[in-house]
């Protein structure tokens, strides 16, 4: 079993940086694959970024490519979302997630393959 926990989101102006972090509990987090997703009001949960065990293979969706930047440690079992040029439309709750479950190419941006999650952060962007 693996806890998630994020980091406290917050409110910033558009054009700038946030950085949110999630400590996960247990040695397995190593092991596993992990994700951002957020969420708007009325909207379905959204692929932000994915990142490989190892570190080795990063996926971002094209709305955030150049802006964020996924990292991990896998030492301190953390997992980083490095927000800069934020954008309103950016305004979400974040959500990490572990223990992904490949169905072929490009299911990493797939919500339902992910089996733990944590509990979620606002993050505010105002123009």
């Amino acid at each position: 079993q693996v806890r998630l926990v994020e980091s406290r989101g917050g409110l910033v102006q558009a054009g700038g940086s946030l950085r949110l972090s999630c400590k996960a509990s247990g040695h397995a987090f190593r092991s596993y694959s992990a994700a951002w997703f957020r969420q708007s009001p009325g909207k379905d949960r959204e692929f932000v970024t994915h990142i490989s065990s190892t570190g080795n293979q990063i996926y971002y969706s094209d709305s955030v490519k150049g802006r964020f930047t996924v990292s991990r440690d896998n030492v301190k079992n953390t997992l980083y979302l490095e927000m800069n040029n934020l954008k309103p439309e950016d305004t979400a709750v974040y959500y990490c997630a572990a223990q992904f479950t490949s169905r072929g190419l490009g299911s990493y941006a797939s919500a339902g393959l992910y089996g733990y999650w944590g509990q979620g952060t606002q993050v505010t962007v105002s123009s």
